[in-house]
């Protein structure tokens, strides 16, 4: 791959920070090239994705998302880059040369044109990496109606276009099969050849830090449950399997929830640096689960 491409989106829990960790512990078959398959079942942002296509060559590769609007993003960027970039040129350029307040009037106008466009169309795409560039903190957040409620960023000089990078995605997205829907869309790709990375919504650390709304589907402890046994469903067919998830711990050490969960595998706490809660004590580094079967 001739450029390095890195996520075209800003996401909640993105992994960029960890890439060194993730990278220090991949299973020594993707190492020596007897894995061919990459799954990711929650792809969100990418980081993860990107990093590893630049390093590594597999005959398939399958991303799914349960967020519509996400990976409806990832097919026009695939299959119709040149029309996402010229028609987000356009609101770029309207936008930037506005002063402070009719850009905020500028973001909301096109915020409810966001709500109000159907899914699947290229200007709905154009509209969420517009928003997603120059809201609140890169957030993707939506109300009881499904309706993306993020308010504006006011950002003085955001970089909401970058021509080459979405080109590079493109050319390393054609040969990435893309899929929408529940995280066990996966199933029948995963055989003893795949690896797959599990970077679901993280279980909240406490009321503060509830932010599992990246689509209108909540992921409680109930889900966390049946995600663990997908996970020992696809441990059953000997692919290698690697997952992020937020450490209780460090808000009770008596919380043993993923301990249990995930008791047979390999579990391992990871700094990393994150807002916990509003208040700034609440902020710098805390530890991370990194689970993995080998």
């Amino acid at each position: 791959m001739d450029k390095k491409i890195y996520p075209f989106v800003k996401w909640a829990g993105g992994k960029r920070q960890l890439l060194p960790i993730i990278n220090e512990n991949l299973p020594s078959e993707l190492l020596s090239g007897k894995i061919t398959k990459y799954i990711e079942p929650f792809v969100g942002g990418g980081a993860v994705l990107f990093d590893l296509i630049q390093k590594f060559e597999f005959e398939q590769i399958v991303i799914n998302d349960f967020n519509l609007d996400l990976i409806n993003l990832y097919k026009a960027i695939k299959y119709d880059v040149d029309t996402l970039i010229n028609k987000l040129e356009i609101i770029v350029e309207e936008y930037l040369n506005l002063d402070t307040d009719m850009r905020a009037e500028y973001y909301y106008n096109i915020r409810k044109l966001f709500n109000n466009t159907p899914s699947g169309s290229i200007d709905k795409s154009v509209y969420l990496l517009f928003l997603n560039k120059t809201c609140f903190n890169g957030l993707y957040r939506v109300n009881s109606k499904n309706e993306f409620n993020v308010p504006h960023g006011k950002y003085k000089n955001p970089t909401i276009l970058d021509k080459d990078n979405l080109i590079s995605v493109s050319n390393a997205l054609s040969n990435v099969d893309i899929l929408q829907g529940d995280f066990t869309n996966v199933r029948d790709f995963v055989d003893e050849k795949t690896f797959v990375y599990f970077d679901p919504p993280y279980r909240p650390l406490n009321s503060t830090s509830n932010f599992t709304s990246y689509s209108d589907n909540d992921f409680n402890d109930d889900e966390q449950i049946r995600l663990a046994n997908f996970f020992n469903e696809l441990n059953e067919k000997n692919a290698k399997l690697m997952l992020s998830n937020s450490d209780p711990k460090n808000i009770d050490e008596n919380d043993e929830f993923f301990d249990k969960l995930y008791s047979k595998y390999n579990i391992m706490r990871v700094h990393a640096k994150r807002v916990i809660n509003s208040k700034s004590s609440g902020r710098g580094i805390i530890t991370e689960l990194l689970i993995i079967n080998y």
